[in-house]
């Protein structure tokens, strides 16, 4: 666990999470990272590694909840804050709640599957037994365009492959 050396606000936990996302997508990973604070301490991180962990439950937000729940002996995370990069999916969303996290602070909005307000919203079900408060929109752009990024090199990269592999089948006797 982290020490807390100064008080840290939003801003700056929303900028170790942009770190760890920088990590995901030099490991070729959709770039999302998150953090866990508890009383200004960091207990947990985590950035998106389905691919390399060939497993689908490996975003960012699991990750670092399974870190801090580790680091504090519990799967209840009550009181803590998640930062995270991207709005959380439904799964995410769904262990978000079950280990009753207190705060929730994301970075861009999903409009394919965010399900803390974006396409749907299941922070704010009255049906659901804990609500954990939304903050969204923080370093938003920063957030939004370490992904566009990332997607814009991807396609650059795939086209890159079809065009030599279309001029590899053009040089084939």
């Amino acid at each position: 666990m982290d020490r807390k050396a100064q008080a840290l606000n939003d801003e700056d936990y929303m900028r170790l999470a942009l770190g760890l996302a920088q990590e995901a997508a030099l490991a070729g990973e959709v770039p999302v990272g998150a953090i866990v604070v508890k009383d200004g301490v960091v207990i947990g991180r985590g950035s998106n590694a389905p691919i390399a962990g060939h497993d689908p439950t490996a975003h960012a937000e699991i990750r670092a909840m399974r870190d801090a729940a580790r680091n504090l002996g519990n799967y209840r995370l009550v009181g803590c804050t998640l930062y995270v990069t991207l709005e959380p999916c439904a799964m995410c969303a769904g262990a978000i709640q079950h280990a009753r996290i207190a705060r929730l602070v994301f970075g861009a909005h999903d409009n394919k599957t965010g399900a803390c307000g974006s396409v749907i919203n299941l922070m704010d079900e009255p049906r659901l037994n804990h609500h954990t408060s939304v903050e969204s929109g923080l370093l938003a752009e920063d957030c939004s365009s370490t992904l566009s990024r990332f997607f814009q090199h991807r396609r650059q990269l795939h086209k890159a492959a079809k065009s030599q592999s279309a001029k590899l089948e053009e040089e084939s006797p």
